[in-house]
C-alpha cells in the first residue's frame, strides 16, 4: 500500500454493487425500481471523502440508465450530494475500458497519479485503471481473496475501506 494513499485528490467509484446494489435481471433504469439499496457502509466512506475535500466521481459501465436517471437513483437514497460528476456509457459512448478512463482523466484534467478507483469488478475496475497508472481498490465482499500491488489493494467491506482511509 502506498504511503501517500490518502493524497489522491479524485476518487472514482463504480456504481453497481459498489455504491448501490445492482439487480441485472431488472431491465428498467434503477431510478424506477420499487426498492433500491445502498451498499452497507458506503455513505460513511463518501462522507469521509467529501469532508476531506476530495472530488468524488461516478464511473460506471451502466448502459440502461442515462446520467439524469443515475442522479435520480442516487438522490433517492441521499447519495447524490457526494458526487461532482457522472461518467456512464450514455454520456461517453464508451464501454468501461482504457478509452473510458482516458476520457475521464482528460475531461477532469488530471493525471492518473492523482486518481483512485474503487470497484467490484476486477478487470474493469482494477486491471484496466492500473494499466493507466490509476491506483485501484478492489471491493470484494463475496470472497476472502485478496490481491495487492503497488497500484492496488483489496477490501472486503466499506467499513474496512473507511478504516484504511482514516489510517486505523
Amino acid at each position: 500500500m502506498k504511503d501517500n494513499q490518502l493524497s489522491y485528490s479524485t476518487v472514482l467509484f463504480d456504481w453497481g454493487d459498489t455504491v448501490m446494489r445492482d439487480h441485472p435481471e431488472i431491465t428498467t433504469p434503477m431510478v424506477e425500481w420499487e426498492t433500491i439499496e445502498v451498499i452497507d457502509g458506503i455513505a460513511d466512506v463518501l462522507e469521509y471523502l467529501h469532508s476531506s475535500g476530495r472530488r468524488i466521481v461516478l464511473a460506471t459501465s451502466a448502459a440502461i440508465s442515462d446520467e439524469s436517471q443515475i442522479w435520480g437513483a442516487l438522490a433517492r437514497c441521499g447519495l447524490d450530494k457526494y458526487f461532482s460528476k457522472i461518467y456512464c456509457f450514455k454520456n461517453t459512448s464508451l464501454p468501461k475500458g482504457e478509452a473510458f478512463y482516458r476520457h475521464i482523466l482528460k475531461a477532469l484534467s488530471i493525471p492518473a497519479s492523482d486518481v483512485m478507483m474503487v470497484g467490484d469488478t476486477f478487470e474493469k475496475d482494477i486491471q484496466i485503471p492500473n494499466a493507466l497508472g490509476i491506483f485501484a481498490v478492489w471491493f470484494n465482499p463475496n470472497s476472502e481473496e485478496k490481491r495487492e500491488s503497488d497500484l492496488g489493494i483489496t477490501v472486503h467491506s466499506m467499513k474496512e475501506f473507511l478504516n484504511i482511509l482514516d489510517g486505523a
